[in-house]
């Protein structure tokens, strides 16, 4: 025995429809003795179409077999059958829907039967035959009892058929409207974590330019002001021999301070309105870069071994700043009256460039480590430029020397992975 659960007010609603239909049947009964017991059992049905259609049909196929068989006639009562039909369609399961259809040919069949055979003062038929005529006068007759029954029967189960349909395409509906939201719901937050993404590699693409920005500004500001001191002191030193040869010192100054004034004026460019990228030194600008040292009062052998490959723009930038980071580096800590050593070993694969200089003994502890504790720049600057650009460099101090080497790959080996 299977209960459906009700709503409060289904309950109420079912219960009092059942008592008005026990108290109009027992007002209209014919005093027979059984009628009262017919009338109680067909209240009950009622009551429970909706909370077990399955106990309902059954309790009602009880009570009409035992109407049947005391020979009782027909009573308002009756109709709660049409309401069990209607609710075995609508709200039973599966078994119980196709019960309550065999129940209303069953039903059917058994009603003509009784009311013709059993009942027959209910509807006067004469069985009395005398000719053909009364044959299909009594066919006619048993034929539309029958389908009476069926239509008295059959439409309520099929009204509820068409209810139960009704209701599971509702629930369809409102099943699809739930999902076609959850869809968009999902589709919303997809799109708002790509918005996110977007703005997260924005971020990092702003914070890399940022950093780059910075790196450039320090390696600029770094060497000349490293070339500005040397130059400064030097002619401090030569205005006491020669006054005269303080003019070239103070003209490199001034060349050297305006360069990097205007180098410094395109980074904040850059870093306050977002412009695009300036143009960036590249390796046919060392000559410059070695002038500008040498006329520092720097030595700087260069040599060159093996032919020359092609390098890409951002590893141009990255050598160049490289020797321009190393060569500042010799300005601030290393011996200036030594030569330093700057070899560019050309290979198929990659650019080794080697710096080397001899490291100024100090007359008091320095503190080696502010470019370190500068975010990036000095050291790890050049090494992140390496890293940068698909290579590496190493640093070593042995033997009174400090020893820069950087591997830059060439733009032959790229293009060789890459067909591979």
């Amino acid at each position: 025995m299977i209960f459906r659960r009700l709503a409060p007010y289904q309950v109420a609603v079912d219960l009092s429809a059942a008592f008005a239909l026990g108290v109009v049947g027992l007002l209209l009964s014919d005093g027979v003795v059984t009628t009262p017991f017919v009338v109680l059992g067909m209240t009950v049905t009622f009551a429970l179409r909706r909370l077990s259609p399955g106990s309902a049909l059954t309790l009602a196929w009880l009570v009409a077999a035992s109407q049947m068989a005391t020979g009782a006639a027909p009573g308002v009562t009756n109709l709660a059958i049409c309401a069990v039909l209607y609710s075995t369609a609508a709200y039973g399961s599966d078994r119980v829907k196709w019960t309550g259809l065999v129940s209303v040919g069953a039903g059917a069949l058994l009603g003509t039967f009784y009311l013709s055979y059993v009942q027959q003062s209910l509807f006067g038929v004469d069985y009395d035959i005398y000719a053909v005529t009364d044959v299909v006068r009594l066919l006619l007759q048993v034929g539309i009892t029958l389908l009476g029954f069926l239509a008295l029967l059959g439409l309520p189960w099929a009204g509820g058929l068409l209810a139960r349909q009704r209701w599971s395409e509702r629930l369809s509906r409102e099943a699809r409207l739930i999902a076609e939201r959850e869809t968009a719901r999902a589709e919303n937050d997809a799109a708002r974590a790509e918005r996110e993404a977007a703005r997260a590699e924005r971020d990092i693409a702003v914070e890399q330019e940022r950093n780059r920005i910075a790196r450039d500004m320090h390696d600029v500001v770094a060497h000349s002001l490293a070339v500005v001191i040397a130059q400064a002191d030097g002619a401090r030193y030569a205005a006491r021999v020669d006054p005269t040869s303080v003019d070239g010192a103070l003209t490199t100054i001034a060349t050297t301070a305006r360069e990097a004034l205007g180098d410094v004026r395109v980074l904040l460019g850059q870093l306050r309105h977002s412009q695009g990228e300036a143009p960036q030194p590249a390796l046919g600008d060392l000559d410059r870069l070695l002038e500008q040292m040498r006329g520092s009062g720097l030595h700087v052998d260069l040599r060159v071994s093996g032919e020359p490959q092609v390098l890409g723009t951002n590893r141009q930038l990255a050598v160049f700043r490289i020797v321009q980071e190393s060569l500042t580096n010799v300005l601030r800590h290393g011996a200036v009256d030594q030569p330093v050593d700057l070899h560019f070993d050309w290979r198929y694969e990659a650019l080794h460039l080697l710096i080397s200089n001899v490291v100024r003994p100090p007359t008091r502890p320095v503190d080696t480590s502010g470019d370190e504790r500068r975010g990036g720049h000095g050291l790890d600057g050049m090494r992140e430029r390496a890293t940068l650009a698909g290579g590496s460099l190493t640093t070593q101090n042995a033997d009174g020397r400090f020893v820069v080497h950087a591997i830059v790959p060439t733009l032959a080996l790229t293009q060789e992975v890459r067909i591979r």
